[in-house]
């Protein structure tokens, strides 16, 4: 492999999830995205309460994408062996990270809608408790 592509990282992605899980991944992730745009532009506004909780979340899809490409592929922590292979497991976390972030932030808010829509949830800062 000489020359790094887009066609070349999806053959890859697609042989080591398989193309079934691999387009079931893609289209969640598709349909978690059009969620949340649906969200941000339904309230206007972001709801800092809500963003605090997905913040908190990202740790948690760190360490659940590391978790579940370990489980796909055949190696393990032990078989890291240099630099690109460290880069590779931090990448997967800030996807996990992000994607848990935005799944959260995107679930609370359509379970819970501002209460006034046309305003957003924005608050004035120094009244976070009102």
């Amino acid at each position: 492999m000489k020359e790094l592509s887009f066609t070349t990282i999806i053959a890859v992605l697609e042989e080591v999830f398989g193309r079934g899980l691999f387009l079931t991944m893609v289209s969640i992730a598709a349909i978690v995205t059009l969620a949340y745009l649906y969200v941000l532009i339904r309230d206007r506004a972001v709801s800092w309460r809500k963003f605090l909780l997905a913040q908190l979340s990202m740790p948690v899809g760190a360490v659940l994408a590391i978790v579940f490409v370990q489980m796909m592929t055949d190696s393990g922590f032990g078989d890291i062996g240099g630099p690109i292979d460290l880069l590779a497991l931090f990448a997967i976390a800030l996807v996990g990270a992000i994607g848990m972030a935005i799944l959260v932030y995107t679930i609370q808010s359509l379970l819970w809608p501002p209460r006034d829509s046309s305003a957003g949830e924005y608050r004035q800062p120094g009244k976070l408790g009102e």
